[in-house]
């Protein structure tokens, strides 16, 4: 699998990613204080109007910035550099466009990958069974590894993800909801 060897301004990319959405977002101050130094968390938090997505992403961008993570706001690199954010998380076409930031961008198959020409990192998924798609389609851990292996950007893995089997992979990034909502 692709390693997160490429830097941003200098900083290398998060090796461990927390997703925000409402399942996880009462314990998001207590996980980003948990989660070693340098990690990274992408706000999604597509339950929220606006005006509370944009409160809620200062408050947690904060605590983030304390412990030396990077953050990533789901939505355009516009958006993304307004608010303050690192960067965008999304699909390639949303993150086309836009000036300087990180791109996270979102992929599930060979043909998405070769559209993602912009991206820092592919999150690649699901990998395995997940809360969020209960019975959807999954990679599983050969095709992912096929699917990384041809990668030409760092990948992380998304879907079911845990440490446990983020090292069951070979160790290389991984994202999750539910992981930290222990």
């Amino acid at each position: 699998m692709a390693r997160l060897k490429q830097d941003i301004g200098g900083t290398e990319l998060p090796r461990i990613w927390i997703l925000s959405d409402a399942r996880n977002d009462a314990v998001l101050e207590a996980a980003l204080k948990r989660l070693p130094r340098g990690s990274g968390l992408v706000l999604r938090h597509y339950h929220l109007p606006e005006a509370q997505r944009r409160a809620r992403f200062a408050a947690l961008l904060r605590i983030a910035r304390a412990r030396g993570h990077r953050v990533v706001l789901a939505g355009t690199m516009a958006q993304a550099r307004a608010w303050g954010a690192h960067g965008a998380y999304g699909p390639a076409r949303l993150l086309a466009r836009g000036g300087a930031g990180l791109r996270l961008v979102t992929v599930h198959s060979l043909g998405e990958m070769t559209r993602a020409a912009r991206a820092d990192a592919l999150v690649l998924s699901p990998v395995f069974p997940t809360r969020s798609h209960p019975g959807g389609k999954v990679l599983g851990p050969l095709r992912f590894r096929l699917l990384a292996g041809r990668a030409r950007r760092p990948v992380i893995a998304l879907g079911g993800m845990d440490g446990r089997r983020a090292a069951r992979l070979g160790g290389g990034a991984w994202a999750a909801i539910d992981a930290f909502l222990r």
